[in-house]
């Protein structure tokens, strides 16, 4: 089946909820989601895959708990962070955000271990885009 090109824009446009990613294509076995997001995600980590962030819009706030301590890193619009496989990390959005993320299909929002998910956080391993 052939490809069409794809508006992020419009991606974005056709939902509403936060914390909850859409799967905008596939590139081998791994998902290019966006989500919208604001307020506090949910500490969790992910066992076996790194977990990459592009902002689109907005800021995005990423508190890691690395060997050497905890620390944030501050992620302005246009900026790309990757989070290492293993590091508890807790996504935080000071302001209406957009992301684009790429991780393995299947990959839970939550990952692999996670504190107690908040009403606001969807669980999913992404949501087809609608």
């Amino acid at each position: 089946m052939a490809q069409e090109p794809l508006s992020l824009d419009r991606a974005l446009a056709s939902f509403t909820e936060r914390w909850s990613p859409r799967i905008v294509t596939t590139v081998n076995d791994y998902d290019v989601r966006v989500a919208k997001v604001e307020g506090e995600h949910v500490w969790h980590v992910h066992d076996h895959t790194d977990e990459f962030f592009l902002v689109l819009d907005g800021e995005l706030h990423l508190l890691l708990r690395e060997p050497s301590g905890e620390r944030t890193a501050v992620l302005p619009k246009g900026s790309v962070f990757t989070v290492p496989r293993g590091t508890e990390h807790k996504p935080c959005a000071p302001v209406p955000t957009a992301l684009l993320l790429f991780e393995p299909t299947g990959t839970s929002t939550v990952g692999d271990r996670h504190d107690e998910v908040p009403a606001h956080v969807d669980e999913t391993t992404g949501h087809a885009l609608g």
